[in-house]
């Protein structure tokens, strides 16, 4: 089980994401505190709270997933700013 930490900080990113999601052929989920949403779900991953550091757990490999989801980790972003 990986599992990385990410920041959503626009609707056009979330909907990037669960694009990105929808291409793996294995479980993603996103989850904050209690809450755990499917990754594939558009509608799912807009109800969390974006402006939180988010979790991303899944089982599969996909080297494209994981070079995406090095793009949107929250220390990338505040290395950039």
């Amino acid at each position: 089980m990986k599992q990385r930490r990410i920041m959503l900080p626009s609707l056009a990113e979330a909907k990037r994401f669960v694009e990105e999601a929808t291409k793996c052929d294995f479980d993603i989920d996103v989850f904050y505190n209690r809450i755990i949403i499917d990754a594939k779900s558009i509608l799912g991953v807009l109800s969390l709270d974006l402006t939180r550091i988010l979790t991303v757990q899944f089982n599969g490999d996909s080297a494209e997933f994981e070079a995406y989801l090095e793009t949107i980790d929250p220390q990338n972003a505040v290395a950039v700013a």
